[in-house]
């Protein structure tokens, strides 16, 4: 049966869908020049004849382009619609607001220019020549919304093909900021970041980039969990990627099911949807640490992983501890931009993680373990920590 087609009344705005509705009219964004075009004169220096001396000193120095051209502040928002929130593969046309949502974040919180591209297109081969083709205009690709395991390769052909960052926010964006929470989570119960077994329930773009990252930033161990239980070296039905993270992770040897994994565990993250019974969270070690961040129902509700956690996060704004990716993805480019890095790497990444945590360091309490999404500190943090450590690993043009 076709979807019912809503016609909102925009001018009812106390009906929250009809104020949805009304917001997303006509699109969230515009582009607006930023010289003014009023006479003849500035026509000609804007356009022709003025414009082709510009054309011909980038053709003799191309890397010009960054100092006389929009590129070094832009990014290329790429989609193909197939993993789109909660909503799954809904196509290009119907990720659109979501990736013009994603553009004005860029904007509003790390001054960065960004232009939502969706794709008609999902094979591997098709994407990565699409947007190669596309990269002369920009100065950075951020992926989004495109389903695993394709978002893997994806990223990594696009990163060999490229010489300007490519970073797909589901993987990496969620991993920092889950890590500057745990950190932080750590660091207000008086716990070591070493000592703490977690339990990932996801494999996918989201829990296998969490499990690098913090294996990177010193776990003590992590286990995988996916559909069919623990993701480990046993299984024979593990994909490329599944089996890689195998053989990083799981370092007690666990199998069987996520509740199995769960027992004793310190850390519980949530990037899967579906549902943890209480009696499953009972089993946890005391004073654990529950991230649930499934949108819009977390796998544990607040309630109840407060009955049992000593600190609780999700990936709601309606509750303490938002695990947000804006909090992380526009101070990233912002630095990477500024110092025009070819491309993101681990350190830089971990820097952005290490630099969103110290934000709220001297402010700590279970309930904030993680900075606003408003917090004004955010982004200049990040992007400096960011810029910094591209020049100390040696990918800074600038």
């Amino acid at each position: 049966m076709a979807a019912e087609i809503i016609h909102p009344n925009t001018q009812d705005t106390d009906d929250p869908v009809d104020a949805v509705f009304a917001l997303h009219r006509g699109g969230k964004m515009e582009v607006r020049a930023t010289v003014p075009v009023r006479d003849a004169d500035d026509l000609s220096l804007a356009y022709t004849p003025g414009v082709a001396r510009v054309c011909t000193a980038i053709a003799e120095q191309p890397e010009l382009v960054n100092d006389y051209t929009w590129k070094s502040n832009t990014v290329a928002v790429v989609t193909d619609g197939t993993a789109v929130l909660g909503l799954g593969d809904i196509g290009p046309e119907a990720s659109l607001p979501v990736m013009e949502g994603k553009a004005i974040l860029f904007k509003q919180f790390g001054g960065v220019d960004a232009v939502p591209i969706a794709l008609a297109c999902t094979g591997v081969d098709e994407i990565v020549e699409t947007v190669v083709r596309l990269a002369p205009s920009f100065g950075g690709v951020n992926l989004e919304d495109i389903s695993a395991p394709r978002c893997f390769e994806i990223e990594r052909r696009l990163q060999d093909a490229l010489d300007v960052p490519v970073f797909h926010d589901d993987q990496h964006g969620t991993a920092i900021v889950t890590t500057a929470a745990l950190w932080n989570a750590a660091k207000v119960t008086g716990r070591e970041v070493g000592t703490l077994r977690a339990v990932i329930s996801g494999a996918g773009a989201a829990g296998i980039a969490i499990a690098k990252m913090l294996l990177a930033a010193g776990i003590g161990d992590v286990a995988v969990c996916d559909r069919r239980g623990v993701v480990h070296q046993g299984r024979e039905d593990l994909t490329d990627v599944k089996a890689e993270i195998a053989a990083l992770t799981n370092r007690t040897g666990l199998k069987g099911s996520l509740a199995d994994a769960l027992a004793g565990a310190d850390v519980f993250i949530g990037v899967s949807g579906g549902t943890v019974p209480e009696d499953v969270v009972a089993t946890m070690a005391e004073g654990c640490f529950v991230f649930a961040m499934a949108n819009p129902n977390p796998e544990i509700h607040p309630e109840v992983a407060h009955r049992y956690a000593a600190v609780v996060a999700t990936g709601r704004s309606d509750f303490p501890n938002q695990i947000n990716n804006v909090l992380a993805f526009p101070g990233i480019f912002a630095g990477a931009l500024q110092v025009r890095a070819t491309r993101i790497t681990e350190g830089m990444k971990l820097a952005a993680a290490q630099a969103l945590a110290a934000v709220v360091a001297d402010e700590l309490t279970p309930q904030k373990v993680i900075p606003s999404p408003f917090d004004e500190r955010v982004a200049p943090a990040v992007s400096k920590a960011v810029a910094e450590a591209a020049r100390a690993e040696g990918v800074a043009r600038a």
